[in-house]
């Protein structure tokens, strides 16, 4: 007989252990999750122990639920089943009752960012109620691209810029950054800070233009984490920006999940970016499923 509960903050190990049984089988080229990799995502994504569930059979894990909570709403962070033992409930029991749990405690709001190919996964919410809200493009510029980015001539002066500097400017959780996805909200990037980089374009005024990243695996392999332009330019700005990481020594740069609303395709393409993969934004209110 299954058996399920929510987590403490003392079950790391056994929410570790439950990653690693149930979902690393879907993603094999995914590193294991160890539990300092684990206090990382508590740390970056507020990943909430007390928003985790595990379901076991006898005292195995089966099935594993992460939940990441902040004022905004929940992101179920991750759900696995492991292959042996789905199709037989675990997935829909772990979502219904952390709807339950959250109708009482809130926040309402629910949502799952999950890969388009994960087929099973999307069946899995929409059974359980939540609704596709948006798709999210993972946007790629290879170094063949990259590379043929030149200098645009732009007023004013590239300068460093960093998290702490653009919140003091009022830009780091403006409005129009509403539908960044999870892992490149303000939240996640203020608790990144410290080893985020960035460059602006900057008058006597205002910044007017922002790259912000981390270095990937690869020296040469860019994360970014925000990039913006709050001057219509047709994308110069952007342009001399990545064309000044490009000088010093990036060559492929990465840009994940990103929402219609936040920063339009055409511009992307403009700038050389190709789509590279994509995600449904899931939503639901807690307790309506």
């Amino acid at each position: 007989m299954a058996a399920y509960r929510f987590c403490r903050t003392d079950d790391i190990a056994l929410l570790v252990d439950a990653l690693n049984r149930c979902w690393a089988p879907y993603c094999p080229d995914q590193p294991a999750m160890t539990p300092a990799a684990f206090k990382r995502t508590i740390r970056d994504e507020q990943v909430w122990c007390s928003s985790c569930m595990v379901a076991f059979a006898g005292p195995d894990p089966v099935g594993v639920l992460i939940g990441a909570k902040r004022p905004s709403g929940t992101l179920v962070r991750r759900i696995a089943v492991h292959p042996d033992h789905c199709r037989h409930g675990h997935g829909r029991h772990l979502l219904t009752s952390l709807g339950s749990k959250l109708s009482i405690l809130g926040p309402p709001r629910m949502v799952a960012e999950v890969p388009e190919g994960l087929g099973a996964a999307c069946e899995l919410f929409s059974a359980s109620g939540y609704a596709p809200e948006a798709l999210l493009t993972d946007y790629l510029l290879p170094p063949a691209l990259s590379e043929s980015v030149g200098p645009a001539r732009v007023e004013g002066f590239v300068i460093p810029v960093t998290v702490d500097d653009l919140a003091a400017n009022g830009l780091l959780a403006a409005e129009a950054d509403a539908q960044t996805c999870w892992e490149r909200s303000a939240e996640t990037l203020t608790a990144r800070k410290d080893e985020i980089a960035g460059l602006a374009v900057a008058s006597d005024e205002r910044i007017e233009a922002c790259a912000l990243y981390a270095q990937a695996d690869a020296a040469s392999d860019v994360e970014l984490l925000r990039l913006r332009s709050y001057v219509e330019d047709g994308g110069a700005r952007l342009k001399c920006l990545l064309a000044r990481l490009g000088a010093h020594g990036a060559r492929t740069f990465r840009l994940a999940k990103v929402h219609p609303a936040e920063i339009s395709r055409d511009l992307l393409e403009t700038l050389g970016f190709r789509p590279a993969g994509r995600h449904l934004l899931f939503a639901a209110k807690a307790g309506a499923a």
